[in-house]
């Protein structure tokens, strides 16, 4: 079975990018991004509402972390480590199957920077280099073509797309799940990261 531990906490870094561990003083970050409907339009989640609903967040997330469960990072410019602009993570790991399910998230205001891309190569390298992971799946909504292209272009494959799979707001909505293989991963990418 996969050996999962975080301490310390791996605080991974790329040519522009610091991703560390989110606490207390991301308090308005957080919640900056969990409002917003831009960001929040394919998550099935509701919108929070103040710093409360922020910092219960804050606390699921390090929970995880914690309870070996899931380990989420703060994306932030190398420049600006305390400025925190989006989230990344395994949101779920499955020791048993050495798999693990990635979600992400970024403010609209840094869309089209090539940031996410630069964080999910440097998640996906700790996952399949450091924690040994056989494969990483993401679970999308079928209209968010952003990230479906994004997990495409790092050679992603649909595994499924399930049908009214989840009841939320009154409706059911489908999900589509993508995954990659570590052979296929260690096929395409060079290590580019340091933990």
């Amino acid at each position: 079975m996969l050996n999962v531990h975080f301490s310390p906490f791996p605080t991974l870094s790329t040519s522009r990018l610091c991703l560390r561990q989110l606490d207390n003083t991301d308090l308005a970050a957080v919640l900056a991004l969990y409002s917003n409907v831009d960001v929040m339009r394919y998550i099935p989640r509701p919108l929070a509402q103040n710093t409360s609903d922020a910092q219960a967040i804050i606390d699921r997330i390090n929970g995880r972390l914690i309870d070996k469960e899931g380990i989420n990072w703060a994306i932030t410019h190398s420049q600006q480590p305390n400025y925190t602009i989006g989230i990344i993570g395994y949101m779920r790991i499955m020791p048993e199957h050495y798999r693990a399910e990635v979600g992400y998230m970024l403010h609209p205001d840094y869309h089209r920077q090539g940031i996410m891309q630069e964080a999910l190569v440097a998640v996906l390298q700790y996952g399949f280099e450091v924690l040994h992971l056989h494969s990483v799946e993401a679970i999308l909504a079928p209209k968010n073509l952003a990230s479906e292209r994004l997990l495409q272009h790092n050679g992603f494959v649909k595994e499924a797309h399930f049908k009214e799979k989840e009841k939320f707001d009154g409706r059911y909505i489908d999900s589509m799940v993508y995954s990659l293989l570590q052979r296929n991963w260690q096929l395409s990418h060079p290590a580019t990261t340091s933990v």
